[in-house]
């Protein structure tokens, strides 16, 4: 029996209200929250070397339309694994799993929402943007959703358009890339690894039910898993303290990034000094950690950067 059909008897979602907030699952509106928050950093770092106010209208169709993008192609994803969501206890209460809609609809809505963001986003401000808006997503969409079902290396692969936001916000603010959004990808693109292993530390059961090859549900005795959680968290807080040394954020985030980086990084450490297969549950408490942490740590991270810049 799948998750599911263990869940069936949840009331269903009605009228013009229940349909808004399948529509905003659909396009993982929190995940979509963070993509549009990262974008506006990435704006408004990239406004301010351009002498640009960031608060203005083209600042507020390019968070829009890329949150747009982002949400086409997190309902793509989710059509092409309705499957796999029916089987795992985390996510068979979606709209298509539960068969609140239907899947040529919803793929509708992500083709339109993908494309039509990427249009818009090249409108309202450059088409470099809108062109790697449309890459990034295709990038999501075709090759680190099918790669979920046949290799570990998903993460990886899927940690490159992951760790496009920011840079779509700063080539929407100058029309051009750089060293700078490079750092910014570099941040975020690190950053993924202890969040997305940390998650699938936690939901390891519902990613073997469903076969889904993430590391932690291949990894029985949690060591690789756990060594890139330490390597990447290492790894970021050099990462995280290079815009104060190009110029783009000031002391005060040099300091704060330092700290922030160092203290996510030993939330990683604390999981892995436990010595536990990820199978074990009192391993849990340990990655659900991690996984808190990681909410906080890239907010507070690109606050800090918009809230001290370089002089």
């Amino acid at each position: 029996m799948s998750a599911a059909t263990s869940i069936a008897t949840a009331p269903a979602r009605a009228g013009i209200i229940g349909a808004l907030a399948d529509c905003a699952e659909l396009m993982k509106l929190r995940v979509t929250s963070l993509v549009m928050m990262s974008a506006w950093c990435g704006y408004y770092l990239g406004s301010a070397k351009s002498g640009v106010s960031s608060l203005n209208w083209a600042m507020f169709n390019s968070v829009l339309a890329i949150g747009v993008v982002s949400g086409g192609a997190a309902a793509l994803n989710q059509v092409m694994e309705r499957d796999l969501d029916a089987l795992m206890l985390r996510t068979a209460a979606r709209p298509l799993p539960m068969g609140r809609m239907n899947p040529r609809w919803a793929a509708v809505l992500g083709l339109a929402a993908t494309i039509g963001g990427a249009v818009y986003l090249g409108v309202a401000t450059n088409w470099l943007a809108g062109a790697l808006a449309a890459l990034t997503a295709a990038a999501y969409a075709g090759a680190y959703t099918p790669l979920k079902r046949h290799s570990t290396i998903c993460t990886f692969v899927g940690a490159f358009p992951g760790a496009m936001p920011p840079v779509l916000g700063w080539a929407a603010a100058r029309g051009s890339l750089g060293w700078e959004p490079g750092v910014l990808f570099a941040i975020v693109f690190a950053w993924q690894f202890p969040h997305f292993h940390s998650i699938a530390w936690l939901y390891r059961e519902d990613y073997v039910r469903a076969r889904i090859r993430m590391l932690a549900a291949m990894d029985e005795t949690g060591r690789a898993t756990l060594l890139q959680i330490i390597a990447y968290g290492a790894l970021l807080v050099p990462i995280s303290m290079a815009p104060y040394w190009m110029h783009m954020a000031g002391r005060a985030y040099l300091l704060g990034a330092f700290v922030l980086s160092a203290a996510f990084l030993c939330f990683g450490i604390r999981m892995a000094t436990l010595g536990m297969k990820p199978a074990e549950p009192r391993s849990k408490p340990r990655a659900r950690y991690l996984l808190q942490a990681s909410v906080f740590y890239l907010p507070l991270l690109f606050a800090l950067m918009m809230l001290n810049p370089a002089k």
